[in-house]
């Protein structure tokens, strides 16, 4: 908790700032576009998910619909713990292979759902980054995008399960991801 507010500091100037120093062309992360293209990944593959790819998908798209209209800004869109480090003097943001011009409030919301913060923790988040008062607009279209930063985890998962030659468990991993994305989908819809 005590690293949240350097953390949202570094997150508002990755989205601010690093715009001012790019050239030519940059990279689009639309998040529901890469849910789509994955759930193709798996048909195509034969993925024991394929049969879920269609749900997934139809999903992703109801969300996309509740998490608009949408700011754009330049996104790291992958905000797991191991993507900060310390130096002890400075906060730093590491691995941008995923990062691209995207809605502040997916990095807002994989930042919360992927490192645990509770719903106060969320509403401080929200506020000292927007610098005003939540609104209820703001909270829904925030949990679509919570939920969509869930549901691109839980499919990259399923489609690393084909692709990835690392040594790790990527169906523990997906398992775990759809269960996380389920339940905040089943939060989201009931507000």
């Amino acid at each position: 908790p005590a690293m949240l507010p350097r953390v949202l500091e570094l997150v508002k100037s990755c989205h601010r700032d690093v715009p001012r120093h790019l050239r030519g062309p940059a990279l689009v992360f639309w998040v529901f576009h890469v849910i789509r293209d994955y759930a193709a990944t798996l048909q195509d593959k034969n993925s024991p998910h394929a049969a879920l790819a269609a749900e997934l998908t139809g999903i992703g798209n109801s969300l996309e619909q509740a998490a608009g209209p949408f700011d754009i800004v330049f996104g790291h869109n992958d905000l797991l713990c191991g993507n900060f480090l310390d130096d002890g003097n400075r906060l730093w943001l590491i691995d941008y292979d995923y990062a691209g011009f995207n809605s502040p409030l997916f990095d807002l919301g994989g930042l919360a759902s992927n490192n645990g913060l509770t719903q106060q923790q969320e509403l401080w988040l929200l506020e000292t980054y927007f610098e005003a008062p939540v609104n209820d607009d703001l909270l829904h279209r925030y949990g679509a995008m919570k939920c969509a930063s869930l549901l691109r985890e839980t499919m990259w998962s399923m489609v690393s399960e084909l692709t990835s030659d690392i040594d790790f468990d990527y169906a523990a991993y997906t398992a775990s991801n759809l269960t996380r994305f389920r339940a905040a989908l089943d939060d989201f819809q009931n507000t």
